[in-house]
This record gives C-alpha cells, structure tokens and sequence, in this order.
C-alpha cells in the first residue's frame, strides 16, 4: 500500500492522484476513438466532463444519504478528498444519467457515443485497480497461496492484482480490430459484459464483499444481472441493421 506521498506540509493522495492519471489516458483514448466513428470530438470532450462532475457529485451524495448523520454532525466531510467515501454504484447511476442527458440535448448518436467512450473507459477500469491496491481498498480473502499478500494483519489473496490483471486483459480485448464488432455500440456492450462477467470472477476472492440475504455476494449478483442483460443487448443489436440513432 502507498496512500500517500508527503510533499513538505501536504499529503498527495496517491490513490486519487491515479483515478485523475487514468481519467486523462483514458480521455485521450476516446479522444482518439470519436473521430475515428465520425463524432464530433469536442462534444464527447464534453459528454465525458458533465458525465465526470455528476458522477463525482453523485457518488458523495449517496454516499452521504446512506450515512446522513455522520454528515450531519460534520457537513464539511462533504468536501474530504477521500476516494473511500463515494458510492460507486450512486456515481455510476448518475454520471452515466448526466452524460445521456447531454448526449440527448446535443443529438449525439448512441451507439456510436457508447463505442467511442470504450477504450477510455476500459483504461478507466486498469486505473481504479491501481487505486485500490494503492490504498488497500477492495482487499482479497484471508488465504494461504503461496501468491498471497500480507494486508490488515493476515495473508490475503492479491484481489487487487487479480483485477488489474483482468482490467489490462478486457482492455486489450475491446481495442478496435481485436474482437469483431459488427454493429455499433457491440464494442461497448462486449466491454461492459467482460467487466460483469471479471467482477463475478473477482468477488469470489474478495475479503470486503456486501453480502445479501444469506451469504449472496451483492456484486456477484449485480454483475450477473448485468451480464444477462448485455447478451440480451448484443443479441439484438447484432440482428438490427445499423442505422443512426440519437441519444
């Protein structure tokens, strides 16, 4: 773990410090992506900064709500640059909400807009795992592999590696001309059906995980629902014949 960097009387988060890196990479990758689909650039610049402030914002709210009186009784712990203390799930929600609206407004199409944000956020997803074996977040279960990393007082299994691995793979996977996509929006459907499908994968070695009723892993199931969904999605997109679609 490496959370912080003392730089004279300041403290740089270096987990924080990473999800800005991979934001800007990743950017720069759909940067490079939307002209390459015909889309205006500087308006997937846009779509991705209103989709990155409501999802900031986001995140802290919700988390906030789950949590109201720990807020209430400190409401300057709204502005704390701990990435700890967002709702991922929340953020998500209304980043993506953000961006559509958006994207709507300026009649940016769909699918297309979903293809071009691919890569970036692909490379997104290589730096929240950068992140969380920074911090020591997303830790593995107590394990005694000869692999296994000494985190929180026990030997755990490396959970953090095992997602910066498999981010680095999906990332590689849905880079143009690696899988076939023969419609639009098939490279993102194909993105978002691999992080489903790692994350069932990953939750299995995880020592943090929300349970559900008895003993149901939350992001277990979440990512299964996800997946079903995506091969619903990929079938019939992959049978309608592309055409221009507006958000």
């Amino acid at each position: 773990m490496f959370p912080y960097l003392r730089l004279g009387p300041f403290l740089l988060q270096m987990p924080l410090l990473m999800l800005f890196i991979g934001f800007w990479i990743g950017s720069t990758f759909t940067e490079r992506e939307a002209p390459r689909l015909g889309l205006n650039k500087e308006k997937i610049n846009n779509l991705i900064g209103y989709g990155l402030l409501g999802g900031i914002l986001g995140a802290r709210l919700v988390y906030a709500a789950q949590y109201a009186s720990v807020y209430v009784a400190n409401p300057l712990g709204l502005f704390s640059p701990s990435t700890s203390t967002l709702s991922p799930i929340g953020g998500f929600l209304i980043g993506m909400s953000t961006a559509l609206i958006y994207g709507y407004r300026q009649k940016l199409p769909f699918r297309q807009s979903l293809d071009a944000l691919t890569p970036g956020l692909a490379f997104f997803m290589i730096s929240i795992g950068v992140s969380h074996l920074l911090s020591g977040n997303a830790y593995g279960s107590p394990s005694r592999v000869p692999w296994a990393m000494y985190l929180w007082s026990d030997y755990r299994h490396p959970a953090q590696l095992y997602e910066i691995f498999l981010a680095l793979a999906i990332f590689t996977l849905v880079l143009p001309k690696v899988l076939p996509a023969r419609a639009p929006g098939i490279r993102f459907a194909q993105f978002v059906s691999l992080s489903a499908l790692a994350r069932v994968f990953l939750e299995a070695f995880r020592g943090d995980s929300v349970l559900w009723l008895d003993g149901y892993r939350a992001a277990q199931v979440m990512g299964l629902l996800v997946l079903i969904i995506c091969i619903v999605v990929l079938n019939q997109w992959e049978r309608i014949e592309p055409h221009e679609t507006s958000i």
